[in-house]
């Protein structure tokens, strides 16, 4: 499983972490996840270095529906996003886009440092 998370209550966060290749399914997984324990308005963490993906411009505007219809009846936490390390591809600028829509705050990041300072210190 290339996507593993864990979920502490005080304070409230969800640290994701990519490992290896990220398809469609992953995303989805953790997205269901979230949804039915009732964790979308809490902080979260998505460290991206060590993950690569594989999702095609398809898959990534499907994911992009999912989120937008769970935002339009849910408040949605922070999120902060540390990028993967030496990847810019257009999929991932795309999901990007389409998670930063959302109406909270949001920050991409190169270093998990920094990422796990800004996102402990916003308000969920």
């Amino acid at each position: 499983m290339p996507l593993h998370w864990t979920a502490q209550s005080n304070p409230p966060l969800v640290t994701i972490v990519a490992e290896g290749d990220v398809t469609k399914a992953d995303v989805e997984e953790v997205f269901a996840f979230l949804v039915r324990a009732d964790l979308l308005r809490w902080r979260k963490l998505f460290d991206a270095r060590n993950g690569q993906g594989s999702l095609t411009p398809e898959d990534v505007e499907a994911i992009g529906v999912r989120i937008r219809e769970a935002t339009r009846t849910q408040d949605v936490g922070p999120l902060a996003f540390v990028m993967p390390t030496g990847v810019e591809k257009p999929e991932l600028r795309r999901m990007l886009g389409l998670v930063a829509a959302a109406p909270r705050p949001m920050r991409l990041f190169r270093r998990i440092a920094p990422a796990r300072r800004w996102i402990l210190k916003t308000q969920a």
